[in-house]
């Protein structure tokens, strides 16, 4: 049976890892073909060791890393070496973790705040589910401005 690890912190303003569990256990195979760890750490520079971890002892498949910066410039400095220290476990891993960072700069109102965590968590999930289990839903996507907590771009239009 398939591991998929779920890695968020306390930092985060909205639990992050409840939206993610939700979306994947109603994914064809939960219980059947892959469970969900779930742990949480601190803060978001936390996020890279606890997936790796994960990866390497628990054989997880493909992990999320979900994470909210805050507003203050400090924020946005350590979201950038956290994010780069997502991308070392994953290069050390050979293994996909999805980095889903909401900076909350990115809303004006925490119930704007609330409806893109939930959309970009939800979105990432699937996103981790299909590729591990369905890499065509991906290929089908290719090209197509998708978005993960906006509105889609759509494609380029000549």
């Amino acid at each position: 049976m398939d591991l998929i690890a779920i890695v968020d912190t306390m930092f985060a303003r909205v639990n992050m890892g409840d939206y993610a569990v939700d979306e994947l256990k109603q994914c064809p195979g939960f219980e059947s073909t892959f469970l969900i760890k779930r742990v949480t750490v601190p803060g978001f520079k936390d996020l890279a060791v606890e997936c790796k971890r994960l990866i390497e002892f628990y054989n997880a498949k493909i992990a999320l890393a979900l994470g909210m910066p805050g507003k203050a410039e400090i924020d946005q400095v350590c979201a950038h070496e956290a994010s780069q220290g997502i991308m070392m476990a994953q290069l050390l891993s050979n293994t996909h973790i999805l980095e889903v960072f909401v900076h909350e700069n990115e809303a004006q109102t925490d119930a704007d705040l609330i409806t893109l965590v939930e959309n970009r968590v939800r979105k990432h999930a699937l996103n981790a589910y299909w590729m591990l289990y369905e890499p065509k839903q991906l290929l089908t996507r290719a090209g197509q401005g998708v978005r993960q907590g906006f509105d889609d771009a759509g494609p380029a239009q000549t």
